[in-house]
């Protein structure tokens, strides 16, 4: 069993996100779980199936993306390269890890040929060690793609050496499954969630395998602390939530709600209770194993 994780960057037209989600699920894959965000104009989906299926149903999911989703109109607070911006691979139970990146780098060569769209490897199923780290890759957003295409040696992986017009690029890789959380936070001032956003963050010396940024969101007038737990091991949800809470108290702000986008592996929760995270979901529909073991 594999285990795909796409984002979208389609968060409001529900008709849209539906179409694309039900390819996926007429290719024989379950589609636990579809989060979408309409100030990060984002959806990410989760999928488990068989390889073939999994294959069969992300192709599908991409070319119908593309007829859905024109990026030259998105507007939306998340960072993207594409209409179809990011598609993880991740191991589900006792599937090598060696599938997935093997898995990606079929899936991206069969976007590529069929679509003209450049796909660039990135984490384990990289090619090249300037495209192993998701944020290098998107660096700039779609314009630096495009600079960098245009660069000498600055080639996608697979594909030409241009954008798409409508569904710019994708990244495409092979991951262990980390946790998007995100902590809302009662003011507008995003400087705030920036602040508290650079002190989590590993390369800052913070937690452990933490990714974040600091993203207002207009339509509720809120900010947001919108993280990435890379290492579920050394940090839980828990953890991330508790530090962003001390320091928005440092600031005079307080949490009003976080969500866990998308799954979250058991061992990310420990810990962890609804109430104790002000969670927008309970606990039981956002953990991993407790929905596979469900179907």
């Amino acid at each position: 069993m594999v285990g795909c994780v796409p984002n979208l960057s389609e968060g409001r037209d529900s008709r849209a996100i539906e179409r694309i989600a039900g390819e996926v699920r007429e290719a024989g894959c379950r589609v636990l779980d579809v989060h979408r965000d309409p100030d990060h104009h984002r959806s990410v989906l989760t999928i488990v199936g068989e390889r073939a299926n999994v294959v069969r149903g992300i192709l599908s999911m991409v070319e119908t993306a593309v007829q859905e989703i024109d990026l030259r109109r998105h507007r939306g607070v998340h960072p993207r390269i594409g209409a179809v911006d990011v598609i993880p691979f991740v191991p589900i139970a006792a599937t090598p890890f060696a599938e997935c990146v093997d898995l990606a780098r079929e899936v991206g060569a069969q976007i590529a040929g069929r679509l003209e769209i450049p796909v660039f490897l990135y984490e384990h199923a990289a090619l090249r060690p300037e495209c192993r780290n998701l944020a290098d890759v998107r660096r700039g957003g779609s314009a630096g793609v495009a600079e960098r295409l245009r660069a000498r040696g600055g080639k996608a992986d697979f594909g030409p050496d241009r954008l798409h017009p409508t569904a710019g690029a994708i990244a495409v890789g092979a991951r262990r499954f980390l946790v998007a959380y995100n902590v809302n936070l009662a003011t507008d001032d995003v400087s705030v969630a920036r602040t508290i956003a650079a002190t989590i963050r590993e390369a800052n010396g913070g937690l452990p395998g933490v990714k974040a940024l600091g993203l207002s969101l207009p339509s509720r007038a809120l900010t947001q602390v919108s993280m990435n737990l890379t290492d579920v091991e050394r940090t839980r949800v828990v953890d991330a939530f508790d530090w962003v809470a001390e320091e928005a108290t440092r600031h005079g702000v307080e949490v009003l709600e976080s969500e866990i986008v998308g799954l979250a592996p058991r061992v990310a929760l420990r810990g962890a209770t609804t109430d104790r995270l002000q969670l927008t979901r309970d606990l039981a529909d956002v953990e991993l194993e407790t929905l596979i073991e469900a179907g």
